[in-house]
Formats: structure tokens, C-alpha cells, sequence
């Protein structure tokens, strides 16, 4: 089956975005703090250019939100590509090994395409709505575990919100109590991937933003998992708390979350 225009598109765009970061990677990195505990270099700039650039030369009106471009956080009807030039910039500032490049189309509000490489690995994971999601080439889906003692989940330490700390230890201590493992591997776009190959059951985080969930979330999708906010709905992609995971321990963490963490500190973040 020939490959979907967009997708491949996306996926030359992710890989030039990967030559990239490789080219920085044996350089002394030119390192900024753009905000608290929000790291910036001159590698996230040049994949970013790098990224844009070729999506610009084949579809020149498509509009555009990126990290390092600061767009404001809106999704138009228009067809948009999100784009994360490193996911994971202080696993990669610091040359700890786990971080990626995520390129995503929406069109009409909805994902379309996402692509998402973890570049030391080069494990390219994509996916297109309605068709599936892929690892290497290699179908992939979400695991069956269907007990939380049975799971291996992810999660995220948020580096720039700390408004939630109390109750997400206290729910992260009940997880490690009831879980057979938790990680914190330090790059969302990667913790779903995660999830939509079945190595993670599940994941949950907070203080994201659209970049660092477009591409992943409808990856784990289209592998059998269900994405929801921090309300089980479906406000994910601008409400930086999310949810995903294999239908049950998806859902076993909905409750956790509803346990621990004040009805109004679970509300999505509104633009």
C-alpha cells in the first residue's frame, strides 16, 4: 500500500530533524533557560528550522505550532503541524540518551498523522488516523495487562508546575505500592510510544503542552489505547494533564487520579 502523502512527509521532516540533533550532538551545546527548569539549546533552534523547512516547501499554507517558535497555543480548522524538535531537551542537554523528535498533523481539530523518533535508538514510531500505528515498520498495539500488580507504568516529574506536588506524591506513592513498576524516562512524546507498543500499560502526567502530546497520543490510539484529560475527557491536547494506557489500567489510573488529586487542580489548563 503506497505510504500516505502527509505521513511521508512527516517522516522526512523527523528524520532530517534527527540528522540534525546529531550534528549537535558531538558539539559544546549552547544552553538557555527560556523559562523555570525550561531548557532551551542551539540544537531545539536548528531541527527546528530544519523540521519547518521542508514542511513549508510542500505545504506552504498549512499552518504551524512549535515549540520554538512561540506560537500561541490554538488549533485553527485549518490543517496544522505540531512540532517538538527535541522532546526530552534536558535528557539531551545533559547527554542522558532518552529523548525524541515529534512532527503531527491535525486537520478539522482532529489528528490526522503522527511521527515520533527517539533518536539514539532510532525507533521510528508513526501512525495515521484509521489505520494503525507502527514501530520500525512493525504493527504494534497496546498490552492486555488488566491488573494494576501486573503494570508497568510511566509517569512524569513536571519541571516548570509544581502547583500539584503534594497529591501527585502521594497518589505516586499508593502507584509504587500497588504497581509492579513505575519509570520516569523524561520525554512524554516517548512514554506514549511506550504505551502504544506495550512496553508501559500505561502513563499520566501533567504541564504539558500540545507539542509534546500531538504526535504520541494518536499513536497510542491507533494501537488500541484510550487518551483522556484528567477528567476521562477528551481535552487533552491543550490541557496538560493526560491520561493513556491499555482500556483497564487506563482507567485504573483515572480513578487513582480521582482519589488524590482536588477536583479543581484536575481541571484542564484553558487557553
Amino acid at each position: 500500500m503506497e505510504m500516505d502523502k502527509d505521513l511521508k512527509i512527516a517522516l522526512k521532516a523527523a528524520r532530517e530533524g534527527v540528522k540534525t540533533i546529531k550534528e549537535f550532538q558531538s558539539k559544546k551545546l549552547n544552553i538557555r533557560e527560556k523559562g523555570f527548569h525550561d531548557l532551551v539549546t542551539d540544537a531545539d533552534i536548528a531541527t527546528e528550522k530544519t523540521i519547518l523547512g521542508i514542511i513549508k516547501e510542500h505545504f506552504p499554507d498549512d499552518e504551524i505550532l512549535a515549540e520554538e517558535s512561540e506560537n500561541e497555543e490554538v488549533l485553527s480548522d485549518k490543517r496544522t503541524w505540531i512540532v517538538d524538535p527535541i522532546d526530552g531537551t534536558t535528557n539531551f542537554a545533559h547527554q542522558f540518551p532518552v529523548f525524541c523528535v515529534s512532527v503531527a498533523l491535525w486537520e478539522n481539530k482532529k489528528p490526522k498523522v503522527g511521527v515520533v523518533i527517539e533518536v539514539n535508538r532510532h525507533e521510528e514510531f508513526t501512525a495515521v488516523a484509521g489505520e494503525g500505528a507502527w514501530l520500525n515498520g512493525e504493527k504494534i498495539s497496546v498490552s492486555g495487562k488488566t491488573e494494576p500488580r501486573n503494570a508497568f507504568v510511566g509517569t512524569g516529574f513536571p519541571y516548570n508546575d509544581l502547583s500539584l506536588v503534594d497529591p501527585y506524591l502521594k497518589m505516586f506513592r499508593h502507584l509504587m505500592e500497588k504497581l509492579q513498576g513505575m519509570r520516569r524516562p523524561g520525554a512524554a512524546t516517548f512514554d506514549l510510544c511506550c504505551v502504544a507498543c506495550g512496553r508501559f500499560d500505561g502513563f499520566y502526567e501533567y504541564s504539558l503542552h500540545a507539542w509534546d502530546v500531538a504526535a504520541a497520543a494518536l499513536i497510542v490510539q491507533e494501537a488500541g489505547g484510550t487518551v483522556t484529560d484528567w477528567n476521562g475527557e477528551s481535552g487533552w491536547l491543550f490541557g496538560q494533564r493526560i491520561i493513556a494506557g491499555n482500556p483497564d489500567i487506563h482507567q485504573y489510573l483515572l480513578k487513582c487520579i480521582e482519589e488524590y488529586i482536588p477536583e479543581k487542580q484536575r481541571k484542564n489548563i484553558t487557553h
